[in-house]
């Protein structure tokens, strides 16, 4: 699962997990147990360059152990090293991106945004309209090599897990 920060990953993945009865594993927690610290406690500590290369490794072992599974990976994780290109040229593995628009990222995380440590200093919609559509700009180049496309607009969890689950089958 690929794509912004509130764009389902973690829900739709949820979901799709339980569709398909395999397991789940989110990057983002994978990463917080083997450095036993939080995501934001490490950028702060060691900077956002270790962490990408520690974001990296999590993957490629999560990859070379896991057995059939669901993964959502943090927003930026396509960004960064030879990630899209390795997970694309695994005839295993699909991957899907919801894509999500700038105005229904706004609104969702502006909801959630004390819960959003890289967000949580935009107090306005208009200045985290601006932040994100920015980093789309930005990270769309590598969300749109997935070889699954997903608008979540206007759509439900479960009618974005239902799609998925068709478009896999």
């Amino acid at each position: 699962m690929i794509g912004y920060m509130g764009s389902g990953k973690t829900a739709v993945g949820q979901a799709l997990a339980k569709i398909f009865k395999i397991p789940f594993i989110d990057l983002d927690n994978e990463i917080v147990k083997v450095e036993k610290k939080s995501i934001d406690k490490i950028f702060n500590e060691n900077g956002e360059l270790y962490f990408r290369k520690i974001e990296y490794n999590c993957l490629k072992n999560i990859l070379k152990l896991s057995s059939l599974s669901i993964i959502s990976l943090g927003g930026g994780t396509p960004c960064y090293f030879d990630t899209m290109e390795m997970l694309n040229e695994n005839d295993k593995i699909d991957t899907i991106f919801l894509r999500t628009s700038i105005t229904n990222l706004t609104e969702r995380l502006f909801k959630e945004i004390n819960h959003r440590p890289k967000i949580k200093h935009l107090n306005r919609k208009k200045v985290l309209n601006e932040f994100i559509g920015k980093h789309l700009f930005e990270r769309n180049k590598f969300y749109n090599k997935s070889k699954l496309v997903i608008n979540t607009d206007d759509k439900s969890i479960f009618e974005i897990a239902d799609e998925i689950k068709f478009r896999l089958t």
